[in-house]
């Protein structure tokens, strides 16, 4: 996720966080991005560790900074990626939980967490519209669902 807009740039459903390979998940947020981040905020889990060296480390300057001291309170947190999680879990709870790692359940969450869901941290914008990405059109779903339709 993208610190400054929130934008949900990639997902990866796991059975524990502690032991999960996370190297694809960086892998794919690279490559959607573009670019390796600047900083990289994470909980304490060494898997985390692991995968930014393996796949963000460079010599060449800027390299990325991972930042894995957490406080809820003080100068890093990882309290917008928790929240996060914490709107999918209950998204689950009522699904009774996620039967296939590959769901499209996920996916479509993520469109609906970056275009149409107002933030209220945002000041009622969508983390696309803070990133500069905007959908024309009356019915936002619709030109979407139109749009990913003529990609194929």
């Amino acid at each position: 996720m993208d610190d400054e807009t929130r934008f949900m740039i990639a997902q990866q459903v796991a059975d524990t966080k502690y032991t999960q390979d996370v190297r694809p998940l960086f892998r794919e947020a690279k490559e959607i991005a573009g670019k390796r981040p600047l900083t990289l905020i994470s909980d304490g889990a060494q898997n985390f560790q692991e995968a930014c060296v393996k796949e963000y480390f460079t010599m060449a300057t800027p390299r990325t900074k991972h930042i894995r001291h957490i406080h809820l309170k003080g100068d890093h947190n990882n309290n917008k990626m928790e929240r996060l999680n914490g709107e999918i879990r209950d998204r689950e709870k009522t699904m009774r939980g996620i039967k296939k790692m590959d769901t499209a359940i996920l996916t479509g969450y993520q469109l609906y967490h970056n275009y149409f869901r107002e933030h209220q941290g945002l000041v009622g914008k969508t983390p696309a519209e803070l990133a500069g990405i905007k959908i024309e059109g009356h019915n936002k779903w619709m030109t979407v669902i139109q749009q990913a339709a003529m990609q194929n």
